[in-house]
């Protein structure tokens, strides 16, 4: 196993007022479990979205859990999911005892297409969850119109997209809910983390008690000495303030951060544009790419070579993403037995290459020349 790497599949991009921001709340020595970071960073979030309200949480999957307890998402319902993505959007029906039922991708963005989701529709379906891959709009806008048309909750994973837009309408802002992830590997990140945003109160209060323990919010539990009441069940999501600090230092320099992330994005496309094997990504007119992944597809069938090839020279790459469906878990535990043929094929042709702000222009020529180099070599 590789454990050093000349060029990471990513990096994280940091400065010192994130150090300061952390600096600031361990120094005050309280508030570093909750505390006002936590709701600043909520308010920054909504705002940024556009919408209502938002609530961060310990993780991206804990954001997806509760977004489905928040909906009353239960068991003898189905959800509608892409087999292309992250495994915890999958799971997230199975956490409250619901049924993932499985829709096929479409080719342009890698996203849910909208005629199989439509098909994939029974008296039994309560809600949709289409992913934006990589940091790409899906095909929402027809999405939406499907979750209407069939009166469908619509919640948006978008962990992988935080600041794409379709013409200047922000992913998150479309679906009942979205969700967000700021892990590591995200444009914004706290470590582990999470949000979801909503225009519902409704919502907004459940996604609050599922939080933590249930517990009706009337002020700083662990400064508090007044008598707090629980009246729902909940778990321990939450995001401490500390990560909330972090996150309010990253969110304030993101379109820098996705700036970037685009202009070295674009820079690479054109190196790579010309190469017969390769399809670089190429988002749909209008559609704002962040590119959280800078993932390519190998027309041939010599994707993993030349991942190996790429490794050889100290450059990481990595498939994203295997399809869900075709897991150990999904297939001998759940008894799933289903064929998606876009997303088998794409699953065996993609491959994620480095990307994060600070590549530099060395270094995306250096990736560029080695997959050029492979295919003259491997002539397919």
């Amino acid at each position: 196993m590789q454990t050093s790497w000349k060029i990471p599949l990513f990096k994280i991009y940091w400065d010192r007022d994130d150090i300061l921001a952390i600096r600031k709340v361990l120094e005050r020595g309280m508030y570093w479990a909750t505390g006002p970071q936590v709701r600043e960073f909520e308010e920054m979030i909504a705002k940024y979205i556009g919408r209502k309200y938002c609530v961060v949480f310990n993780s991206g999957t804990s954001a997806l859990h509760a977004a489905m307890i928040a909906h009353d998402i239960e068991k003898g319902d189905e959800v509608i999911v892409p087999s292309f993505t992250f495994i915890a959007t999958a799971n997230a029906p199975l956490f409250v005892g619901a049924k993932p039922v499985f829709a096929d991708i479409e080719k342009e963005t890698y996203g849910l297409e909208p005629q199989d989701v439509a098909a994939k529709i029974t008296r039994k379906t309560k809600a949709i969850i289409p992913v934006h891959y990589g940091g790409c709009p899906c095909k929402i806008r027809e999405l939406k119109e499907i979750a209407e048309d069939h009166n469908l909750l619509l919640i948006e994973d978008a962990a992988e997209a935080f600041g794409a837009n379709i013409e200047g309408e922000n992913v998150g802002s479309f679906g009942d809910s979205a969700v967000f992830s700021f892990c590591q590997n995200k444009i914004i990140t706290t470590g582990e983390g999470g949000a979801v945003v909503t225009d519902s109160k409704k919502v907004y209060e459940k996604l609050k008690l599922v939080r933590s323990h249930g517990r009706v919010e009337n002020g700083d539990y662990f400064t508090s000495s007044k008598f707090v009441d629980y009246i729902d069940l909940g778990y321990n999501f939450r995001m401490s303030n500390i990560a909330a600090a972090l996150g309010i230092a990253q969110l304030k320099k993101v379109d820098r951060i996705i700036e970037m992330r685009r202009k070295n994005a674009i820079y690479l496309t054109k190196r790579l544009t010309g190469i017969e094997e390769v399809i670089p990504p190429s988002p749909p007119k209008g559609y704002f790419h962040v590119y959280q992944m800078y993932t390519i597809a190998v027309k041939s069938k010599s994707r993993d070579a030349l991942s190996s090839y790429l490794a050889r020279k100290g450059i990481m790459t990595k498939v994203f993403f295997s399809p869900v469906h075709l897991t150990r878990f999904y297939r001998e535990k759940l008894g799933y037995r289903i064929k998606l043929p876009v997303t088998e094929e794409i699953s065996r042709r993609v491959l994620t290459l480095p990307m994060y702000p600070s590549l530099t222009r060395e270094e995306l020529n250096y990736i560029s020349e080695a997959v050029k180099s492979f295919f003259e070599v491997n002539q397919c």
